[in-house]
């Protein structure tokens, strides 16, 4: 709401100060640029000659840009630079108001064009049409560069995968090769195998059965060579 009333009231003061300068620039060009550089002459301004056809023009012209709001700041900037001229150079010393020759009007018309430098003429206008044109232009191509970054970036995790950029990732459980186990080799013990062992004392024992038997005494073997 608050930039909609300051767009209504620099339409309304770009209109006002617009006219006025227009008024003042046609006054002089209807006067003719000799009439108004001997005047300017008279009041003590320097090179009157370039000053007059610098009020002229842009009294005139940066009136008619005021009232369409085009080049605002820029504009009022040269404004600003010509009444401050007037000011200093035609109204010193007259004092402040308009009908003894004072800085009444010069010095109003100087703060309004310093507004419009430091503020601008609001959105109602050709730069406020010209601004939203812009601003709408920059952000389709936000809007397009974010897309294009998006759609990188999801082809990019399409086709990177944990595997690389052209190989599907590897699974997790890898078959790992067989290997064949190897047989170990049978343990021998010392004094032959077990079978060996059992048949040899039963066949002892036997013999000693017998001896006792026979009432012969056992005969003892000698042990074997360890």
């Amino acid at each position: 709401m608050k930039r909609v009333l300051f767009d209504i009231a620099a339409l309304i003061a770009r209109i006002v100060t617009g006219v006025i300068f227009v008024a003042h620039g046609w006054q002089k060009w209807q006067g003719g640029h000799a009439a108004i550089a001997a005047g300017f002459g008279e009041m003590g301004i320097p090179m009157p000659e370039l000053a007059a056809g610098y009020a002229m023009v842009v009294e005139l012209i940066g009136g008619v840009l005021l009232i369409l709001g085009a080049l605002v700041r820029p504009v009022a900037l040269l404004l600003l630079i010509n009444m401050i001229g007037a000011v200093v150079f035609a109204h010193s010393g007259k004092g402040l108001f308009v009908d003894e020759g004072g800085w009444e009007l010069a010095g109003a018309l100087a703060a309004l064009c310093l507004l419009f430098v430091a503020l601008g003429g609001g959105r109602i206008g050709i730069d406020g049409i010209f601004g939203r044109m812009w601003r709408k232009r920059h952000e389709r191509a936000d809007e397009d560069l974010a897309s294009q970054q998006t759609g990188r970036s999801g082809a990019t995790s399409a086709g990177y995968g944990a595997g690389g950029p052209t190989t599907p990732a590897r699974s997790a459980t890898t078959e790992q090769p067989e290997v064949p186990r190897q047989q170990t080799a049978p343990h021998h013990e010392p004094g032959g195998s077990r079978q060996d062992r059992a048949s040899r004392l039963s066949d002892d024992d036997m013999r000693e059965i017998d001896s006792l038997v026979a009432d012969e005494p056992p005969q003892h073997r000698k042990p074997p060579n360890r």
